[in-house]
């Protein structure tokens, strides 16, 4: 896919950008797979994913969310289980990259985002610039197989929104550990709060040890 778009040396120069986090950060924790299965037992393997080419165990995913606190500075628990619980609800444990079930073409990445985030999210990643430049950017299919063909960019999503798109006073409520902060998070992000939802976000709060502040 786009391959007879790229020369050798660019090949090159986009694959290392994106094998490796845009932001070094020491500050953030180590995420272990064990946290991940903890948080969302069904990343234990992909045997049964009913798409298994979208599916990705905790071993595999562990590297890029990681990646992607670092990338986008998101270094405290709460804030970490948010995301965690956010791409795990929403792929249904990893096992999903696309839509697959509402009919809404282009909607994808980890945390299922819609179209218009997913073009502001590559255009953001300046890696991506010669890629989009060869695309019709309406083209919400193409801009979504762009993200989700390099796997720090599909598990990279959610963090670049919270970065990007919630407000100060929105991380700093999910820093506190509070229900009301994780509230407002869903508020931001542009869904309900579910049972579903909540069993994911309280495994990942346990497996992270967030305390309320």
């Amino acid at each position: 896919m786009f391959s007879h778009l790229v020369t050798p040396a660019l090949a090159l120069l986009i694959t290392t950008a994106l094998a490796l986090p845009a932001v070094g950060d020491s500050s953030v924790a180590t995420l272990s797979e064990s946290q991940l299965v903890s948080i969302a037992p069904k990343s234990s393997s992909c045997a049964s994913a009913s798409f298994p080419s979208e599916c990705r165990t905790a071993t595999q995913a562990v590297e890029p969310i990681s990646a992607s606190f670092a990338t986008y500075n998101v270094t405290t628990p709460g804030e970490q289980a948010a995301i965690i619980s956010t791409i795990a609800f929403e792929s249904d444990g990893f096992q999903y990259q696309i839509n697959h079930f509402a009919g809404t073409p282009g909607q994808g990445t980890r945390n299922m985002q819609s179209p218009e985030y997913n073009l502001k999210y590559a255009q953001s990643i300046p890696a991506l610039a010669p890629y989009l430049k060869e695309i019709q950017t309406s083209n919400v299919a193409a801009v979504l197989n762009l993200l989700i063909k390099y796997t720090n960019y599909d598990f990279g999503s959610a963090a670049w929104f919270l970065s990007s798109q919630c407000s100060d006073s929105v991380r700093s409520g999910l820093q506190s550990g509070s229900a009301a902060g994780f509230s407002a998070y869903i508020t931001c992000i542009g869904t309900t709060e579910t049972s579903d939802r909540d069993a994911y976000h309280q495994r990942a709060v346990t497996a992270l040890g967030v305390t309320t502040s």
